[in-house]
């Protein structure tokens, strides 16, 4: 399992972050992904809301059941074991999380599974490459000097691959990856709540391919 997931983020390049959209939608919100070319759905949990992680969990399963062999379900915004597991119990194949923590990331590669935490600095990135991560997510990638600086990072850690998240979308997706990014995660400017609350499941399929053009460029 854990090779499969790594060949398709090498492969196809794009996660798409999915934050805020209730369980009685996510299934529309894959469908509309994966009909514009995305294989990869990260699904987050809401620190500001506990409560809410169950639910979380809950759309995790609800793809991982319904679009197997079509999409990856991963968890986002993990921040402790805990919610490593629980996301591991309801079928998350990879999970990423904002800051680099050698504890989530040693559980993630006990149960399996793919690990992505955040970084920014160089220590941070061979700190998360040194506890076990497959990736590193250089987080946030925000702002003009941002590939500049991803191209600087990649220069003495090409040993590690990175994803560039965080002010991501289709206008600069190519200048990541040609700065040395493997891949990319990228929210709103496909999954925003509200085209979800709207209905407008087409403009997501359409910004998705929009997105998969940008990547075939480089």
């Amino acid at each position: 399992m854990r090779e499969t997931v790594i060949s398709e983020i090498l492969e196809k390049k794009i996660i798409a972050i999915v934050r805020g959209v209730e369980p009685a939608e996510i299934l529309r919100t894959a469908q509309a992904l994966y009909d514009g070319g995305i294989t990869l759905m990260e699904i987050t949990f809401n620190q500001r809301d506990p409560d809410s992680f169950r639910q979380t969990a809950q759309s995790i399963a609800a793809v991982r059941a319904h679009m197997s062999g079509k999409l990856i379900a991963g968890a986002g915004t993990v921040t402790s074991t805990e919610l490593v597991e629980l996301a591991c119990s309801a079928g998350a194949e990879y999970i990423i999380s904002p800051d680099t923590d050698p504890a989530v990331i040693r559980r993630t590669r006990e149960l399996g599974l793919v690990s992505l935490p955040g970084a920014y600095t160089p220590s941070e990135a061979k700190q998360a490459h040194n506890a076990g991560a497959d990736f590193v997510k250089l987080f946030p990638c925000v702002g003009p000097t941002a590939p500049a600086y991803l191209k600087a990072l990649c220069a003495p850690l090409s040993h590690i691959r990175f994803l560039a998240v965080g002010g991501v979308d289709a206008s600069n997706a190519a200048a990541f990856l040609r700065a040395g990014a493997v891949g990319l995660g990228v929210g709103s400017s496909l999954v925003s709540r509200s085209r979800v609350e709207e209905g407008r499941f087409d403009e997501i399929t359409a910004a998705s391919q929009q997105l998969v053009q940008a990547i075939h460029s480089v």
